[in-house]
């Protein structure tokens, strides 16, 4: 066990902790959110929505939930869906590596645990792309194991509660929070507790606006106490993400299809169909670019190919090229922040392809492959200036 007095935080007297469970949870009760998954107490339902509701918001995880389960219904549907049928449920949620790693915890469960979800934290834990805090909220709601479920929410009300001098942000200084939680957690009522702390954290204990005047347990937060309630919780400024730029080839043949290509790298988005992308160290001014593109008698030599003529010599196309001006399409990964033009094109002469994969296709038949939202903005913005 952790001694908590090391870090700064003196923990309650028993008395005082079963009066805030009782005071947490009986508002819990009048106010709690009512949500899909909490209609449900079977493991599988309770992975998928707390996977889904990593990064995201609820509202936004609602319909992709009740989808999911539609078309994989149960853990051996998931372990044996197609890949774009997987990235397709998925498509817009982002961090698709969440959904690969369910899939290949489905494949576990079904090979080494015949089936049946695990029923012990251990179990839980061994699974792909379960941490800590997924596997406490499994165990905790599902099977009623007093197992904390620690996550940025929680920590942000046990750093007002205790004023606790550690940076939520270090992953170093989640140990803290978890040993704080083993001592505060309602061991009859494990699962409501973690959900309570959760919904406190996300709404009136809220980063952005908190009202912490209608917190049930202003009572016990000692930030409220003494007047700290801003300093509370500490957590550094985030890095800003890198910017990268790139240039998106929206090409239509005489059929009115378009070019999109199958991400077959290991890298951010793979299995995700895609306009063809070339990234640039920065963007030239877009006229330019078509000038220079239609001056055939510029020497290439001295400037290097365009991202139009890289186009064309990679993909094996005669494009005649559209002088249109697109608005910038932007997108933001945690890491990374994608800048995007568009150029636009009509084929002049296809051929096939064997060595990398290709498709034509009408816009009607978009539905039926997975695009990230990069993608799926791509269009919006080609579709806005070319009609």
């Amino acid at each position: 066990m952790l001694d908590l007095e090391k870090y700064g935080v003196t923990m309650w007297e028993e008395d005082k902790i079963i009066s805030f469970r009782q005071k947490l949870l009986a508002w819990y009760d009048e106010n709690k959110r009512d949500l899909p998954w909490r209609r449900s107490k079977k493991p599988y339902h309770i992975w998928v929505s707390e996977i889904m509701l990593q990064q995201t918001r609820v509202d936004t995880v609602i319909p992709y939930y009740e989808r999911f389960l539609d078309w994989f219904p149960t853990v051996e549907n998931l372990a044996n869906a197609p890949e774009e049928r997987l990235l397709k449920a998925w498509e817009g949620l982002g961090y698709y590596s969440r959904v690969r790693n369910m899939q290949t915890a489905a494949q576990q469960i079904m090979s080494e645990f015949e089936g049946k979800f695990p029923s012990t934290y251990a179990g839980i834990s061994s699974l792909k792309g379960i941490g800590p805090y997924t596997a406490g909220a499994i165990s905790s709601i599902a099977f009623n194991l007093p197992q904390p479920a620690v996550d940025g929410n929680v920590m942000r009300v046990l750093a007002r509660l205790f004023e606790v001098n550690h940076d939520i942000g270090n992953p170093s200084n989640r140990k803290i929070f978890q040993a704080m939680m083993e001592v505060l957690i309602d061991p009859d009522r494990p699962g409501d507790f973690n959900q309570a702390l959760m919904d406190l954290g996300s709404d009136i204990e809220a980063p952005v606006n908190p009202r912490p005047e209608e917190s049930p347990v202003k009572d016990f937060s000692a930030a409220y106490q003494h007047g700290t309630m801003d300093r509370y919780p500490i957590k550094a400024p985030k890095k800003k993400p890198i910017p990268i730029y790139l240039k998106a080839l929206v090409v239509q043949n005489s059929q009115g299809k378009f070019l999109l290509e199958k991400n077959e790298s290991e890298k951010l988005l793979a299995g995700f169909w895609h306009f063809p992308l070339i990234e640039v160290d920065e963007f030239s001014d877009q006229t330019q670019d078509l000038d220079l593109f239609n001056q055939v008698a510029e020497p290439i030599l001295e400037r290097g190919p365009s991202p139009q003529e890289s186009f064309e010599q990679d993909y094996d196309l005669e494009v005649d090229w559209q002088d249109l001006r697109f608005e910038e399409v932007k997108h933001v990964f945690s890491h990374r922040k994608w800048h995007i033009q568009i150029i636009a094109g009509q084929v002049t002469k296809t051929q096939e392809y064997v060595d990398r994969e290709v498709l034509w296709l009408s816009p009607e038949e978009f539905i039926n492959y997975p695009l990230a939202k990069p993608q799926q903005k791509i269009w919006q913005a080609y579709l806005k200036r070319s009609h």
